[in-house]
């Protein structure tokens, strides 16, 4: 992806919340397909894909955050394919993230 003069990057992160067959008051840690999901994108972390990545703690999701470079298309196509998100236990958002601010 280049970057326009001036103009900050851009990474698509990857939102994850509970979808519907998502256990109601079972730890995140328990729920069905995690683990499938936790290797999935343990794959693109592997590869130098994954910047960041992990669950929020109130049990409502968690994020991923790709590397500068990764595509809306690479990104999507890959987090569409995630165990947990094709058993509906999880659901994708993908939203741009402009970073404003880094060391």
């Amino acid at each position: 992806m280049s970057v326009a003069q001036n103009q900050p990057p851009v990474r698509y992160v990857v939102f994850h919340k509970p979808g519907p067959q998502w256990q109601q008051g079972v730890d995140f840690r328990q729920q069905p397909g995690v683990r499938d999901h936790v290797q999935h994108y343990m794959k693109l972390y592997q590869d130098g894909k994954l910047a960041l990545g992990g669950p929020f703690l109130d049990n409502s999701g968690g994020l991923m955050v790709p590397v500068e470079g990764t595509t809306l298309e690479e990104i999507q196509s890959f987090a569409e394919v995630d165990p947990a998100v094709k058993s509906r236990v999880l659901v994708i958002e993908i939203r741009p993230w402009m970073i404003a601010m880094e060391k």
